[in-house]
């Protein structure tokens, strides 16, 4: 990976004008979430997510949206380059202006959400704006989510460990209930430090499921399970190049 962007195996991903670069986190949401027809990608940044999901979803309608005007030309640009761009749109605004009635609803939503709340806030502003919450409350996010999510369809997200319980106090709040959570570790040794989640409407009947799962082995190599899941997605010589979190 250099400082401008990394290469997947079906489309490449340039960074250097956003604040979120590529990273392990963004990788394993986009392989993980349950897609759908329509699908919507908070806070898209790079669109590294959307594109994941459009490869996934053959048949999905996806939008992204952002609210850093830079992020937006990136993403933009970046899907303009791969054979997914008839189905990405991306939209620069603030989540929570849209609404059903003008965007309709969304059978899948993904979000890699800012998770900073009382930190000390980056000087770069750009990078503030996309790690802290303060422009996308977690209570905010649940009800903009709660009002775009079909009726069975599912939120998926990735956050820090330890952040679950505010967040899964938040969903509730919005009538959403926690359907899947996949606890990562780096290293069999060390403890979970982050989380992939993903909600429904508490109207909506549904087993729930929960595993855990580690990146890397012993040896520093990538897991069996890390390797299964991101196959069709690393270039296999540029594997170990996005693995910390």
């Amino acid at each position: 990976m250099s400082s401008k962007g990394f290469t997947f195996k079906q489309f490449d991903i340039q960074h250097d004008r956003c604040a979120m670069k590529v990273g392990t986190d963004g990788v394993l949401l986009g392989a993980w979430a349950n897609g759908g027809q329509r699908i919507l990608d908070i806070g898209t940044g790079t669109a590294l997510i959307a594109l994941m999901m459009a490869q996934r979803c053959a048949d999905a309608a996806i939008t992204g949206v952002d609210i850093d005007h830079g992020a937006v030309q990136q993403a933009r640009d970046n899907v303009n380059r791969t054979p997914f761009a008839d189905r990405i749109g991306i939209i620069e605004s603030p989540v929570q202006n849209l609404t059903a009635e003008t965007h309709g609803q969304f059978d899948a939503i993904v979000c890699n959400p800012p998770f900073f709340t009382d930190s000390l806030k980056n000087p770069n502003q750009q990078r503030a704006v996309a790690r802290h919450t303060d422009t996308l409350p977690y209570r905010q996010l649940f009800q903009t989510v709660a009002r775009l999510l079909s009726a069975d369809g599912e939120f998926s997200a990735v956050i820090p460990s330890d952040c679950l319980s505010a967040f899964s106090a938040e969903a509730y709040m919005a009538n959403l209930t926690l359907s899947r959570r996949c606890d990562i570790r780096t290293t069999q040794r060390k403890q979970p430090k982050r989380c992939l989640v993903a909600f429904r409407h508490a109207s909506c009947q549904h087993e729930f499921c929960a595993e855990e799962h580690c990146l890397q082995e012993a040896d520093g190599s990538r897991s069996e399970w890390y390797q299964q899941l991101t196959s069709d997605f690393y270039i296999s010589n540029c594997s170990k190049l996005i693995l910390q979190i």
